[in-house]
């Protein structure tokens, strides 16, 4: 059978962007997926899946191991369809994030932001790369197989969850309430690309006190501002030397897999007073095989060391704290066999070898990998470049040959009777 033919004719590219349309128009910032939620789960059911519909609660999973974090703790649903194949094979999850970041200002957005507007073969609007093209990737690739009549022997676990940009929250709910598999890929934004290895993520504040003065005599007070410059500069100078010591073969010919970035800065109260206080928060990539407190302590260190050699800091130290969700690297071995099944699927697909590499950036694989040992890799359409900005699109020949990659992929994976 030509397998690959066959699904082809199923993979509908007007039926593909109808749904990822109707996603984008339903609105999901982390906290209010319900409607986007409640809208897959009835597709879910469409495709003849077992759907389990329910509110985790992250005041009780807190206490669990390896709880990610949550700010957000809002009820809403997550969505798992789980569709039984004919006999004993292997489970695989196919996962995918509902929530989104914010639009920012609609006014910048070339299309309205929650439009889905179609143009030049893509589909724009927030949540159409990151990740809702994948999570309808996913819904093509069982559609195509069930209109194609074909069937696999093992099962799949398709997760649609809440809170991914939060943290990880939903991953963590699901995979609490016993939603595992043999395997698992997670459809974010890679450009078709097969990745089995994701950076870490911790997140910091930091604080540096100053004195206030009046704007006119400024040199009776010391500027906060001012005091974190040394601070950003030791920072920079930590970033080159883990950045040019930390290697990974996955990650070659990214210029800065491990980057420190800061986000956002807050300083003074008023225009003419010199500032008293800056905080200063940012994330910190952490590289494959690190672990978190030790890139913590190099990084409190390097906060240390700057305000040592500053007569003001000296004596008026800054501070660090870590906030928010943390997020561990993960790698699953490019030698496994979703990794080299994937790699063949894409490589079918698209006619060319399937780039298999890390990326910079931390997902919720690492609550299967690290968590309960289910190895996986990212897979799906669009660029993660576009992903948190305006005029996020995605294009829709990749969500098509991703639907197709992924369809195969199960076939492959979970066997055929």
């Amino acid at each position: 059978m030509d397998l690959l033919g066959t699904l082809s004719k199923h993979i509908e590219r007007a039926d593909i962007v109808e749904l990822l349309r109707s996603l984008v128009r339903i609105p999901s910032v982390t906290g209010e997926e319900e409607a986007a939620q409640m809208h897959v789960a009835q597709i879910l059911r469409d495709l003849g899946g077992e759907v389990d519909v329910w509110r985790p609660d992250a005041r009780e999973l807190q206490s669990l191991p390896g709880f990610p974090g949550a700010r957000i703790l809002t009820s809403r649903p997550n969505v798992v369809g789980v569709f039984q194949g004919s006999g004993t094979g292997p489970v695989l999850v196919l996962n995918g994030h509902m929530d989104t970041v914010t639009s920012g200002h609609a006014d910048r957005w070339t299309y309205p932001p929650f439009s889905g507007e179609v143009a030049d073969g893509k589909v724009y609007g927030r949540g159409a790369c990151d990740m809702k093209g994948g999570l309808v990737a996913i819904l093509a690739a069982l559609r195509a197989i069930r209109e194609a009549g074909l069937r696999f022997r093992g099962s799949v676990s398709v997760q649609s969850v809440i809170g991914e940009e939060d943290g990880g929250f939903g991953t963590f709910a699901a995979l609490a309430r016993g939603h595992r598999g043999d395997a698992v890929i997670v459809c974010e934004p890679t450009q078709l690309a097969v990745v089995p290895a994701h950076a870490g993520v911790t997140l910091f504040r930091i604080t540096v006190p100053g004195r206030a003065a009046h704007g006119a005599v400024r040199l009776e007070g010391v500027s906060a501002f001012h005091s974190f410059l040394p601070i950003h500069d030791a920072l920079m100078r930590l970033e080159k030397r883990r950045n040019e010591t930390l290697r990974h073969e996955l990650y070659e010919g990214i210029g800065l897999p491990w980057p420190i970035s800061i986000g956002i800065v807050q300083a003074g109260n008023w225009p003419a007073i010199v500032p008293e206080f800056l905080t200063a928060e940012g994330r910190i990539g952490v590289a494959v095989g690190e672990r978190i407190s030790d890139v913590r302590h190099q990084f409190e260190q390097a906060v240390d060391e700057a305000a040592a050699a500053d007569p003001w800091l000296l004596t008026h130290p800054p501070s660090v704290e870590w906030i928010g969700g943390v997020w561990e690297p993960a790698v699953t071995s490019r030698d496994h066999l979703l990794v080299q099944t994937l790699g063949k699927a894409v490589r079918q697909v698209t006619g060319q070898s399937a780039s298999v590499r890390g990326v910079s950036y931390g997902s919720d694989m690492r609550l299967f990998t690290n968590n309960y040992g289910i190895p996986g890799v990212l897979f799906g359409p669009g660029d993660i470049r576009l992903a948190h900005f305006t005029d996020e699109s995605v294009p829709i020949a990749e969500v098509e040959q991703a639907a197709l990659a992924l369809a195969m992929t199960i076939l492959e994976f979970c066997g055929t009777p």
